[in-house]
């Protein structure tokens, strides 16, 4: 029988605090980096070592994994484990932006093509994350557009977000909740030009696959009697695929289901772009003497990699090498064109990526006396636009500026004047729905969204001179609505070398060279 001392001290030993060193193959990912030219011979033995190192890392990682364990020889080079280095040295797909448009993208190519060599690299900032749509939008999904286009990339969305759950769900975790709420959108016609635009856009709707209702004055106040119908025509209400989404729930959902699939987020900030010559054509004519090395190697340079510069005290900007990049920045999407030259060189550069950041706000009241069940999220022609928020007699309201408003608008200051809701937007609530007389405002934020400011319409293409370097932005008045169907329209330019799904190869920046502009007289509100 052993002692009662000796039995003490194996339960003191049991519950000592043990600690574990950290292997060698563990330390791999923190080695420096070389950079091109630095020490070619130290360079060349890290590019040897580094990948037996990774596999003798997942070989390690397997063999401790209870689902691996059996076979740990087949995970070390095929398993889609995720990359622990603190930025990688070259990635096959970066995107700049971590919201709903880049995040987006990068869940269609790897859904599309789900290999751990073929690596999908975000660069986001989360200082300006904050303040875009994605973080603080009301979500809206509806397809009443005249452009058939976008009724058909809002369509296409809102059948991933009907089955999002099964879509984004993550092995032995609960299926994600992005808190849809089905409500039906309302536009109204004053006049009968605007009846008429009304009358052509709703037959487009239809021949697409929307389902919306064309309803006359007579109609609109029999379905709705508590709101005045004294200066209306008629109006267009949705009856499927429209509501609205919690934009912070379904970024997460993806973010967290991109990371399970191997995309690497980096938190930094883009500084510029590296280039790479291929060689020096012959003098153009044009070129005047002593111009024409400078002029033929900068025409013929191509993207071959980002600066990315970590978000850490006393980092700096290290390259990232790729071969695609996907400017999904949002509103400062015509800043990171600049950075690559576009815009600012001569010929095809010459021609700048028209996106810039332009503050919107939202205003939360509550009215309790508005029926918030049955209302509708109408938008007046005047711009001035309502939705409910929740259950709980709250709604958001705002308005959409014109042009010569929105020039007047100081974009820098993103502080909320309460004064424009009692002066601009709270007169023509109780005018439409007299029971908003009694709300109150409950909350307010402004926010930037990207809007581009040649026709107001998303730009999605490659640019002409930089093939490899694809705009991805502009969605502004339309809500975060197409951003899945954007990024599902990349993966197929990527895999299929042509737009499948939905054809918008005209909204690249051919348009915008030959200024053609499109007309999309009703939008949708932030």
């Amino acid at each position: 029988m052993r002692s009662i001392s000796q039995i003490s001290s194996r339960i003191s030993a049991v519950r000592s605090f043990q600690t574990s060193s950290i292997r060698l193959w563990e330390k791999y990912e923190n080695e420096r980096y070389y950079a091109p030219g630095e020490d070619p011979l130290k360079r060349i033995w890290h590019g040897l070592t580094y990948d037996f190192k990774r596999w003798k890392r997942r070989y390690e990682a397997a063999r401790n994994d209870a689902f691996k364990r059996y076979n740990p020889i087949s995970h070390t080079k095929s398993s889609n484990v995720f990359d622990y280095e603190l930025m990688p040295f070259r990635t096959e797909v970066l995107i700049i932006g971590g919201g709903l448009t880049g995040s987006s993208t990068a869940y269609w190519i790897k859904e599309r093509f789900r290999d751990e060599d073929f690596k999908v690299t975000v660069v986001e900032s989360p200082d300006r994350l904050e303040n875009t749509r994605s973080m603080l939008s009301s979500g809206p999904i509806t397809q009443q557009f005249s452009i058939p286009e976008l009724i058909e990339m809002s369509l296409f969305s809102a059948e991933f977000l009907r089955h999002a759950g099964e879509h984004l769900q993550i092995l032995d975790n609960d299926p994600p909740d992005i808190n849809i709420l089905p409500v039906g959108f309302m536009y109204l016609a004053r006049n009968e030009e605007e009846a008429e635009i009304m009358k052509e856009n709703w037959k487009t709707q239809l021949e697409r696959g929307a389902k919306v209702a064309y309803l006359t004055k007579s109609e609109l106040q029999a379905r709705f009697p508590f709101m005045n119908f004294d200066d209306v025509i008629v109006g267009t209400y949705g009856l499927e695929n429209e509501g609205l989404i919690d934009t912070w729930q379904l970024l997460s959902a993806i973010r967290e289901k991109n990371m399970t699939l191997g995309v690497q987020y980096i938190k930094g900030t883009v500084e510029g772009f590296k280039f790479e010559n291929l060689g020096i054509r012959p003098e153009p004519h044009y070129l005047q003497e002593g111009d024409e090395a400078d002029y033929s190697a900068i025409d013929e340079r191509k993207l071959r990699a980002v600066l990315v510069k970590p978000q850490m005290v006393g980092a700096s900007a290290r390259p990232i090498e790729t071969h695609f990049i996907v400017n999904a920045a949002g509103p400062w999407a015509g800043e990171i064109a600049r950075k690559a030259g576009i815009g600012c060189g001569a010929g095809i550069l010459a021609v700048p990526v028209p996106i810039e950041p332009r503050k919107r706000v939202n205003f939360v009241i509550h009215a309790p006396d508005v029926p918030s069940f049955d209302i509708p999220a109408f938008t007046d022609p005047n711009g001035i636009f309502c939705r409910p928020h929740d259950a709980g007699n709250n709604f958001i309201c705002g308005k959409i500026p014109t042009r010569a408003e929105d020039a007047k608008t100081n974009h820098s200051d993103m502080s909320v004047d309460y004064n424009e809701f009692y002066n601009d937007i709270w007169p023509f609530l109780v005018k439409r729905v007299p029971a908003f007389k009694n709300s109150k405002v409950v909350n307010a934020w402004a926010m930037y969204n990207d809007v581009n400011t040649f026709d107001d319409l998303p730009v999605l293409g490659e640019n002409l001179k930089y093939n490899n370097f694809y705009t991805m932005a502009g969605f502004g008045n339309y809500g975060p609505q197409m951003a899945i169907a954007a990024g599902k329209l990349y993966s197929e330019r990527i895999f299929d070398s042509a737009y499948v799904t939905i054809n918008v190869r005209k909204y690249d920046m051919r348009r915008i060279m030959n200024q053609k502009k499109y007309k999309e007289p009703l939008k949708c509100s932030v």
